[in-house]
């Protein structure tokens, strides 16, 4: 099912949580909806589930305008961070929760109903679990069985908020790998908020970047990263070091390479767009390495530019764990830099 939006505004109050948003998500697509908190993620989410109402614009599901529909008859799946599972009713009887309140015309039998809970399971990984309670599963487990409770009702989109959020890290790595098999394996229409870059980059196929209740930008994950549309963009989505072009960062910048040719303007260096070699004259190294952290098969450097005024800036720099052996440097050492690329922003 395709989802369109058109010019989506809501108040709370004095509050304006979204501005005018006009959105269109092609069908089958996995789109994270990413932004800081109340940035207007979740309301725009409740908006296309009917949870909550815009005040103006249009919710159109596969060219069908849901505008006033109400929530139930919209064919659309919610997770919640919190998982919301029933705490009395086991895992089974949480995922056919919503096949059992369905009016008798559309109510399949209890055998259909058991056959289709134990195919859910058996799609998350957990109908070893069937009998047991909410209280007994782990963090994980409960957002796995919320998921085969959305999807037992076949929705036609599925709508998660947050949906690791509550999690500790290790567990959200898994979940977020098995979200996107089993995206692959249904090829339900998914939007999931989330203030995790990582996340998004890693889930989605599509994401939508959000500010102050405006749409920065949308687009695939490598196109956002490489190709950020705005200031906010750039810094949002992963590091970057920022120069602000006064005379000492346009000169400073000069030395490294990079053509500096837009005055005024504002320069974003991605750590990885950064070169460093051993400088072969002390006297002229345009840094000094101050210090640098493990991040697994990444190395991240901590480095002191080297201006003709008193202004100690920090940079930072990424290079592959062996290449940075191989470099054989120091804390304190003098190093030259090659910007391979920056982001100018006016």
């Amino acid at each position: 099912m395709s989802i369109l939006l058109t010019n989506i505004s809501k108040r709370f109050g004095q509050f304006s949580a979204l501005h005018d948003i006009n959105l269109e998500i092609p069908e089958g697509e996995l789109v994270a909806l990413l932004g800081p908190s109340g940035c207007g993620k979740t309301t725009l989410l409740r908006i296309i589930a009917g949870l909550e109402k815009a005040d103006h614009g249009r919710v159109l599901l596969s060219g069908e305008d849901k505008t006033e529909q109400h929530v139930s008859h919209r064919g659309i799946g919610f997770v919640f961070q919190h998982y919301a599972l029933f705490r009395h009713m086991t895992v089974f009887n949480n995922v056919a929760f919503g096949l059992r309140v369905k009016n008798r015309r559309q109510r399949p039998s209890e055998a259909q109903i058991a056959s289709k809970v134990h195919a859910l399971l058996e799609l998350v990984q957990l109908d070893w679990l069937h009998d047991r309670y909410p209280d007994q599963l782990s963090g994980g487990q409960r957002q796995r069985i919320a998921l085969a409770r959305a999807l037992a009702v076949e929705p036609s989109v599925l709508l998660l908020d947050e949906p690791f959020g509550a999690l500790d890290a290790s567990v959200r790595k898994d979940l977020r790998q098995w979200l996107r098999n089993l995206h692959h394996e249904l090829n339900v229409t998914s939007i999931f908020v989330t203030h995790d870059q990582e996340e998004a980059m890693e889930v989605a196929s599509q994401v939508v970047v959000l500010n102050h209740g405006r749409i920065e930008q949308q687009g695939s994950p490598s196109d956002i990263y490489d190709h950020p549309a705005n200031e906010f963009v750039s810094g949002f989505i992963g590091q970057t070091n920022v120069f602000t072009l006064d005379a000492h960062d346009a000169e400073w910048l000069q030395t490294t390479g990079l053509q500096v040719t837009q005055q005024g303007a504002i320069a974003h260096v991605r750590p990885h767009d950064i070169e460093i070699t051993k400088a072969l004259d002390s006297s002229k190294a345009t840094a000094v390495l101050k210090d640098w952290q493990h991040l697994g098969a990444l190395i991240r450097i901590e480095l002191i530019k080297n201006t003709d005024n008193d202004k100690k800036t920090t940079l930072f720099a990424e290079m592959p764990n062996e290449q940075f052996k191989r470099l054989q440097v120091n804390k304190g050492d003098p190093v030259d830099l090659n910007i391979r690329q920056a982001h100018w922003f006016h």
